[in-house]
């Protein structure tokens, strides 16, 4: 009878699972270029009973999130120079702090103190670009594919990447993802473009996201329901004499 405890807990537990991912989405749905999260659910291990029996029993369900909506969110025109909207399958190559590679489709681009390009949150592109001292954002073209240039002068290239499966990416926070075994390598997005002036909009589905978090928590609650069953059923139980 316990083991119809865990499965229920199992279940509510996934359920809160399915709510959290939901909110993350909804919490980004103004962050350019976020990408709406794909959620699915797994049977959790089965086991045999006892003294013969050839009966399985499962121990509930697992959530996870399986991957990201490569829909393309509709284009914001900002008119700012250094925002720039990826179209296609492509992400800008980043450089951490510790020397990782990450890929970020949020264009929204910025000069540090020493005029190079980097994101919002200060990470600077790979490979690095120089806007030199004296030359207003104004003068500055980015093309579609990604050269940067200045009164005719190339400054250097917007490095564009794709991997070969982009749900097997690993979400890292504030837009970045890391390559990993199931994404595949990194190489050249050979698609991909880029629109200056503009950034992508986040492709979350509001009503959607919104009908999805009512569905998980209305299953949490069935959860919880049995649970609450379960758990009559072992005083039932326990009342009962030898």
């Amino acid at each position: 009878m316990l083991e119809g405890l865990y499965a229920a807990a199992a279940g509510m537990e996934a359920q809160q699972q399915q709510v959290d991912a939901v909110a993350n989405d909804i919490a980004n749905v103004n962050t350019p270029g976020y990408q709406q999260s794909i959620e699915g659910f797994h049977d959790l291990l089965y086991s045999t009973g006892g003294y013969g029996s050839t009966v399985a029993t499962g121990a509930g369900a697992a959530s996870e999130v399986v991957g990201r909506s490569q829909i393309e969110g509709p284009v914001d025109h900002t008119g700012q120079p250094f925002d720039v909207a990826i179209g296609g399958d492509g992400y800008l190559e980043v450089r951490r702090p510790d020397g990782t590679i990450g890929l970020t489709r949020n264009g929204a681009l910025e000069l540090d103190g020493s005029g190079r390009l980097t994101t919002a949150q200060g990470l600077l592109l790979q490979p690095a670009i120089t806007i030199p001292a004296g030359v207003s954002p104004n003068e500055v073209t980015i093309t579609q594919d990604g050269t940067v240039k200045s009164g005719g002068r190339t400054l250097g290239k917007l490095n564009l990447v794709t991997v070969p499966n982009p749900a097997g990416l690993t979400p890292d926070g504030d837009s970045l993802f890391s390559a990993s075994p199931a994404s595949g390598p990194l190489r050249r997005a050979t698609t991909a473009t880029l629109q200056q002036g503009a950034l992508q909009e986040s492709n979350v589905d509001v009503g959607r996201a919104m009908t999805e978090m009512m569905q998980a928590q209305r299953n949490y609650s069935m959860g919880s329901e049995a649970v609450q069953f379960q758990d009559q059923m072992l005083q039932i139980a326990n009342q009962i004499k030898p």
